[in-house]
């Protein structure tokens, strides 16, 4: 038998080992699969290794929604600005002459970066869809969108003019105007439109006609109220009124363009998590965004008209971008290219009219900056300039319906370097492509005093419509709606 000293000896150079051999592996391991997950990363949002192969686009599709399209309350104009079929040749809806294509349909969400796919594929339900088209699918788009003209129906709180929050709560009375136009556009086309019903039982949805923007300047509420207004106001609407009860407000909706509203809702989680949210800080990593459940919506600076020489302007520039650097994406863009011939990449205040760079440049750059959300997308196609969106995980506007890849340029911010290869790889004939797109989409961008098909304001209620409840919970006798 070893003496008692032997075996401590032993048994202490033997755990001595065991415990310097755990250290070295731990720290080892986590440091290899560091290294992986790095280069996976890399490998699934750069084109660092496809800069040689040129790869499809993959484009995620959502599956198709049943629909029953039928005659629809006015003389139906297809997206094209022609008759829609079924309709007489000599019927007309106001607003049909003149207007150019649409896109649509009730496809796929989520543009993937490179966009460098292009010519016909075939979609997972075995449709065929081609990337060259604005529409996911033009069948379904103008079925669908005649359906929804005759039968959707929305009911909006009702509040009257002497309301001390009528401000918040009514349409303004004057043109809206600045970044979060959209917001009080959408709000007075609503309550011009055949969509309003006076009848809470024929509803598809609930409108809460709160402004998120207006709320924020109101000084008896301003940013730091928000939450309690927006907490109080879902308080009040489900003790007067039976109808968010019966669903948890998952047949109900707010919209919003000012990107507090990412926050607006911390006090009022049914709202986040069961409402629609129509609002333009539309990330896929946002807390308080649910994608397919929330609609994004564009962020758009109000302009009446057309741009001179918007078909032949000469456009020498290869891309134009010029805004704050409030962002580290728009610091690397600027690092990056400030000094270069071909991209003008510029911060400040500049020398030159906004719209004649616009009108100038093939590509106009929408940078990331606070949010994902700029109106630059809206002014690019509005100047006719191929929109290029370098602003990862964004749910751009109207995803269900346009395609994206048909008329844009998504990169990635990790291939900010690698942009004029990636803008210059773009052929002429698929540029050209491009700006024929531009040109199709841009009036889905424009808002109207009153709604004209197609526009922002329908496409919004489309988005809406898709995203509608077929259910249908009774109201019970006990409830009233005083």
């Amino acid at each position: 038998m070893a003496p008692p000293s032997l075996l401590l000896h032993y048994s202490q150079r033997r755990l001595s080992h065991s415990t310097r051999g755990g250290f070295f592996f731990v720290p080892t391991t986590l440091a290899l699969l560091t290294s992986l997950l790095i280069l996976f990363y890399l490998f699934t949002t750069s084109n660092i290794f496809f800069l040689h192969y040129r790869r499809p686009t993959l484009t995620l599709e959502m599956p198709k929604l049943l629909s029953s399209g039928v005659a629809r309350r006015s003389s139906p104009v297809s997206p094209d600005g022609g008759p829609a079929a079924g309709s007489s040749p000599g019927e007309e809806s106001p607003g049909a002459a003149g207007r150019p294509a649409v896109a649509g349909g009730s496809g796929g969400r989520g543009v993937n970066a490179g966009q460098r796919g292009s010519g016909d594929r075939f979609g997972p339900s075995g449709d065929h869809v081609n990337n060259n088209d604005v529409y996911h699918n033009r069948d379904v788009f103008e079925k669908d969108y005649r359906e929804m003209n005759r039968s959707f129906k929305i009911y909006v709180y009702p509040h009257r003019r002497d309301d001390p929050f009528a401000n918040v709560l009514l349409p303004v009375t004057f043109e809206p105007g600045g970044n979060y136009a959209s917001e009080s556009y959408f709000k007075k086309s609503l309550m011009k439109s055949h969509f309003i019903t006076k009848d809470p039982t024929e509803a598809d949805l609930f409108f809460m006609p709160f402004s998120i923007a207006r709320l924020r300047h109101d000084p008896r509420v301003g940013v730091a109220g928000i939450q309690d207004y927006v907490r109080d106001y879902v308080l009040n609407i489900t003790r007067r009124y039976p109808y968010w009860n019966r669903t948890g407000g998952a047949d109900h909706f707010y919209v919003a363009c000012h990107s507090i509203s990412r926050s607006a809702m911390d006090k009022a989680s049914e709202v986040k998590m069961n409402a629609i949210q129509v609002v333009c800080s539309s990330s896929y990593f946002l807390p308080g965004y649910i994608t397919h459940k929330d609609a994004s919506l564009p962020q758009v600076w109000p302009r009446q008209g057309d741009p001179p020489n918007i078909i032949s302007s000469k456009r020498n520039k290869l891309a134009f971008f010029a805004g704050g650097i409030n962002s580290p994406v728009r610091e690397k863009l600027v690092k990056a290219w400030r000094n270069d011939s071909e991209i003008f990449a510029h911060y400040g205040r500049l020398t030159t009219p906004y719209s004649d760079e616009l009108l100038g440049s093939k590509f106009c750059l929408h940078v990331k900056g606070f949010e994902v959300n700029t109106a630059r997308i809206a002014d690019s196609l509005y100047y006719g300039c191929v929109p290029v969106i370098i602003a990862n995980h964004y749910d751009l506007p109207f995803a269900d319906i346009l395609n994206w890849k048909s008329f844009s340029v998504v990169v990635a911010t990790l291939d900010i370097p690698l942009l004029k290869r990636i803008l210059k790889g773009v052929s002429s004939d698929k540029f050209s492509m491009f700006q024929s797109n531009v040109m199709k989409v841009r009036k889905h961008f424009q808002w109207h005093p009153s709604p004209v098909d197609y526009d922002a304001f329908c496409m919004v209620m489309y988005e809406l419509w898709l995203r509608r409840s077929t259910i249908r919970v009774p109201l019970t006798a006990s409830f009233g709606s005083n």
